[in-house]
């Protein structure tokens, strides 16, 4: 349905992943003339509506905007369930990271530029979202890519005692938990410290990788090589109190990406006069002028 918020039209739509599940994805659109197209790609079990004032932002500012869920995730839990209550549970769902970014960001970055190929196409990475670019063979239709506290999240690069804590829970608590429960709900509940519920496929992928002394460069994945085909712009934001994405895990993410040159800001959050922002802050309305608007300008720059 339609809607009018502030000169911006933001549309609640669906569009098909490449193995044809339904994902649930906001449409943004200022009312005047457009200049650039973003995809904002989220986070690990975050719901695509944290980023509803970001995408409102760029859209006044002349962008048309897409944001969505991955398989799994908020409205795209259950194909049938676009845009209505959520199912109670996850059980017998089959997915996995990598096919997040195969099937998903693939098929979202496809149709983005199918219906704005005169446009130039920027692409917003939250945390996986980053990490999804370097998967995806279609990584050269971006021209510019802003990552958000996007990394190589091995728990040894995040800080103390944070990486302790992610390490007891993921090996000790959350592969036991997944594995258990699993067999029975198929998925990874959110209220063991996930997020949302994540399917089982995710979260075992997920803690393989965090396990790995470089993330998911440790993995066999095929679509490692796709790193290499990303010729764009990269401009990744790290902040001084975020314990999942340093900057040594930041630095080591952009490495990856062979055919660019990543330029790597550590943002404190007194620089924006903040008094934190972790690793969700930068997506709070308050950073509306400063950290916003710092993105924007780096996006619709020519």
């Amino acid at each position: 349905m339609d809607a009018v918020l502030d000169d911006v039209f933001i549309d609640e739509i669906s569009l098909p992943a490449t193995d044809g599940y339904t994902l649930a994805g906001t449409l943004f659109l200022p009312r005047g003339a457009k200049r650039h197209a973003v995809l904002i790609n989220s986070a690990t079990a975050v719901p695509r509506k944290i980023y509803r004032g970001f995408a409102s932002y760029l859209a006044h500012r002349g962008c048309a905007v897409l944001t969505y869920d991955y398989r799994g995730i908020g409205g795209s839990r259950l194909p049938a369930m676009v845009g209505y209550n959520r199912p109670k549970s996850l059980a017998g769902f089959k997915a996995s990271m990598s096919d997040w970014a195969a099937l998903d960001v693939t098929a979202a970055v496809d149709w983005m530029r199918e219906r704005y190929s005169a446009l130039p196409l920027a692409y917003v990475g939250h945390s996986f979202g980053g990490q999804a670019l370097g998967l995806i063979a279609n990584n050269s239709e971006v021209s510019r890519a802003a990552f958000v506290a996007s990394q190589a999240a091995t728990w040894r690069l995040m800080t103390s005692p944070e990486k302790y804590r992610v390490f007891v829970f993921m090996k000790l608590i959350g592969v036991p938990l997944a594995h258990a429960l699993g067999y029975a709900l198929g998925y990874a509940p959110g209220w063991a410290g996930v997020g949302e519920d994540l399917p089982k496929g995710v979260f075992l992928q997920w803690t393989e990788w965090v396990s790995s002394p470089r993330y998911l460069f440790d993995s066999n994945l095929p679509a490692l090589e796709n790193f290499a085909r990303f010729k764009g712009e990269l401009r990744a934001l790290c902040f001084s109190d975020d314990p999942w994405a340093t900057r040594p895990a930041v630095e080591l993410l952009a490495s990856g990406f062979t055919a660019t040159m990543p330029e790597v800001l550590t943002v404190k959050p007194s620089d924006v006069g903040a008094r934190a922002i972790g690793h969700f802050g930068f997506f709070r309305p308050e950073h509306r002028d400063t950290l916003w608007r710092g993105v924007a300008e780096w996006i619709q720059r020519e």
